[in-house]
């Protein structure tokens, strides 16, 4: 489904070269669930852009259900975005003047989806997520977890193949946290990719495998049964307090 082939991204700061990802080459198979982690600045976030067209490679080839990305026009990455990508990320990014419905309908508005099935399909990602009680709740009615619930409503209701997680567990307490680690994990089950970037070894665990970055590039690949060695090695293995 997606192939990396030294893929770099360099940006240019204050004059200066920075080297955000380098020569990153690996394959991910549809239905997987992957781990990105790695310190801070490693390019965890960039790779995911990358992968998610939502920026585009200084160098390398990017190939996704067979098409060479880079050879795509603004205007077919936009439609790769809209239907082939669903995205979480740690700030919720909700609109706080619309209600739970609204704020699942909206992306669909975007992508002139008619209204009869913008509602239908906006009431069935809430079900979905357990928050058809809440359709008419405003963001700040809500609490955290419910919130990145909505987010992932929103994502689902474009039927995308592939689910972009950024740090999805990162405003969250422990609890809220697991029962949206468990529905991810639920849509994994039922054949959606997923990517997830995170600094919590114990999200990583619940991944098929892990990517390891360091300075832009991947310095270790690890399958669940070797990821707690592979996390200590790194100096990622200390879990964060409750």
């Amino acid at each position: 489904m997606i192939e990396l082939q030294n893929l770099s991204r360099t940006y240019e700061i204050g004059g200066e070269p920075v080297h955000a990802l380098v020569e990153v080459s690996e394959s991910i198979a549809v239905g997987e669930h992957v781990a990105i982690m790695g310190p801070s600045g490693s390019g965890k976030s960039t790779l995911l852009h990358l992968i998610g067209c939502l920026d585009r490679p200084t160098s390398g080839s990017y190939r996704f259900e067979g098409r060479e990305v880079s050879e795509l026009a603004d205007s077919e990455l936009d439609q790769l975005r809209q239907n082939r990508f669903g995205f979480i990320f740690q700030a919720f990014h909700l609109v706080p003047r619309l209600d739970g419905l609204g704020n699942v309908e909206l992306p669909m508005i975007f992508a002139e989806i008619p209204r009869a099935e913008r509602r239908e399909r906006a009431l069935a990602a809430l079900a979905a997520v357990g928050l058809a009680h809440r359709a008419a709740h405003r963001p700040s009615e809500l609490s955290g977890g419910e919130r990145q619930r909505l987010a992932i409503a929103r994502a689902l209701a474009m039927r995308p193949r592939v689910l972009l997680a950024d740090e999805p567990t990162g405003n969250l307490d422990s609890k809220s946290g697991n029962v949206v680690l468990d529905f991810l994990d639920r849509l994994n089950d039922e054949g959606l990719t997923l990517l997830v970037v995170t600094h919590d070894p114990r999200v990583a665990r619940r991944a098929d495998r892990a990517l390891i970055l360091g300075d832009g590039r991947i310095v270790r690949r690890a399958v669940a049964g070797e990821l707690p060695a592979a996390l200590t090695e790194w100096g990622l293995g200390v879990e964060p307090q409750e």
